[in-house]
């Protein structure tokens, strides 16, 4: 199919028209056991085309669903005449910048690929860890699923450019509701577990080891007391702290927001251009990275939609903030550097600035050294609740599992913890970053940024942090 549609490129576009054409083909796949139920299996399979046109200091795009040469044919003209109509009316720094001539291709690495498990056998499994979520008459909801998503791309451009790429993305989920004395209770493995690579990912990601640890925690969380009001030092868990990155690091990051383009409908930026190579966004201990090579991530790739070659790269190191989370096009606007993140969230939409791999680079404490720092806060995992301004600066989070710490030892569980702060005060009293072995990779599942909307997956990877003298309360407020 795709050597089809490089001749069909080849024969769609006029002489001295500069042209990209992006084609994707996505398949998905649900599995999902509910109360030892099996649900109906869902497949959707999304196949189409962008074809974007610079011409005449104008840019126009077109999406079809069409791949032969007429179809293409006609998208081409179609972007042409947004081109035409685009020109002289481009926001400064878009429009004629060039196309890729780069030529690479990417692949995830599977040790077991997902399509060599037959479908009866995931259920099988699911099955059984549903199960295993059972533990007991308070246990009132509980199940376990699979989404599985295979996203292959091709990017071809009249520069010369050919990247080919595909992605296979795997999402567990796990989670059991106990309820008791009034008192209902949610523990789950997390939206936050994701990454890239094949069925194996199932061990490595430990969901087969977690339905009962789940569950023993669903039941203590109905008969722990709540979470205590008051300002002491927070230490959060990897799957926490995707989320924290995310919101308060990642979306303000963002270039294309800074300079005002999301400000009608995903909010803004408390981050100005002036900020970058100086400003203090946290601690000397923070160091937050852009790395699409990761290998286990959601976002890992060699380019990004636009053909930009991918490479790790420093945004904050030692707390100061040196680069935004910009593609080739806001780069140019801004006059800042940035890195390869171009990203659409399907064929039928452009690409924007958007988070891939944001990561904390590990430090060296394992997560008793960070504990036993502690005179008095409390541990927290697992995010259920969020809040976050729209210029992305002051936050709010509830989390399902709290653990008071006292004298530097973990104690009693409590239910509902929460937390809230402003940016740059949180990161500033980052105090403890864990080593390896608290270091874990997830991500967001969906994303949402961009008019019309774009939903996408993003790649964290952290360890678990300590933060100092952070206000927390519990669900009462």
């Amino acid at each position: 199919m795709l050597e089809s549609i490089e001749r069909a490129f080849a024969g769609a576009v006029p002489a001295g028209v500069a042209c990209s054409l992006r084609v994707e083909r996505t398949i998905e796949e649900r599995f999902t056991v509910r109360r030892n139920a099996a649900e109906p299996q869902r497949r959707r399979l999304n196949t189409g085309a962008m074809v974007t046109v610079e011409h005449n200091e104008g840019l126009g795009y077109s999406a079809t669903t069409d791949l032969s040469a007429a179809g293409l044919r006609r998208a081409v003209d179609d972007a042409k005449d947004w081109a035409e109509v685009s020109s002289g009316r481009m926001v400064a720094g878009l429009g004629a910048n060039g196309f890729t001539s780069a030529r690479g291709r990417y692949e995830t690495q599977e040790n077991k690929g997902w399509n060599d498990i037959p479908p009866t056998e995931k259920l099988r499994l699911l099955g059984e860890l549903s199960r295993r979520l059972k533990a007991g008459d308070r246990i009132v909801d509980w199940g376990a699923g699979l989404h599985h998503t295979n996203t292959e791309s091709l990017l071809l451009t009249t520069a010369g450019g050919r990247i080919h790429q595909e992605t296979k993305v795997l999402v567990p989920t796990l989670f059991v509701v106990a309820s008791a004395g009034g008192q209902t209770q949610r523990r789950s493995f997390g939206d936050s577990r994701i990454g890239q690579g094949g069925f194996d990912l199932m061990e490595t990601m430990g969901l087969l080891d977690a339905p009962e640890r789940l569950s023993r925690e669903a039941l203590l969380l109905v008969e722990a007391p709540e979470c205590p009001d008051a300002n002491m030092d927070l230490v959060v868990g990897p799957d926490q702290m995707v989320l924290q990155i995310h919101e308060s690091i990642g979306h303000p990051l963002e270039l294309d927001r800074i300079l005002g383009d999301e400000r009608n409908y995903a909010g803004t930026s408390f981050v100005t251009p002036d900020m970058f190579g100086s400003y203090r966004y946290g601690s000397e201990l923070l160091n937050v990275t852009f790395d699409p090579a990761h290998p286990d991530e959601a976002a890992s790739y060699a380019f990004d939609d636009e053909g930009t070659p991918a490479h790790k790269a420093y945004l904050i190191r030692n707390g100061i903030l040196e680069r935004p989370l910009g593609g080739a096009s806001s780069q140019r606007r801004a006059n800042l550097p940035g890195v390869a993140n171009a990203r659409a969230c399907e064929w039928n939409r452009p690409p924007m600035d958007r988070m891939a791999n944001l990561n904390i680079e590990p430090g060296a404490s394992t997560f008793e050294q960070l504990i036993v720092q502690v005179e008095r806060g409390v541990f927290v995992e697992t995010n259920f609740a969020w809040s976050i301004d729209d210029s992305r600066n002051k936050f709010q989070f509830g989390c399902e599992w709290g653990q008071l710490i006292e004298d530097g030892r973990l104690t009693k569980v409590v239910r509902n913890p929460n937390y809230r702060g402003i940016s740059a005060g949180f990161w500033r009293s980052l105090k403890g970053v864990g080593g390896p072995d608290t270091y874990a990779v997830g991500g967001a599942t969906m994303c949402g940024k961009g008019e019309p909307n774009q939903a996408i997956r993003v790649g964290h990877a952290t360890p678990a942090c300590l933060f100092g003298a952070v206000e927390v309360f519990g669900g009462g407020q």
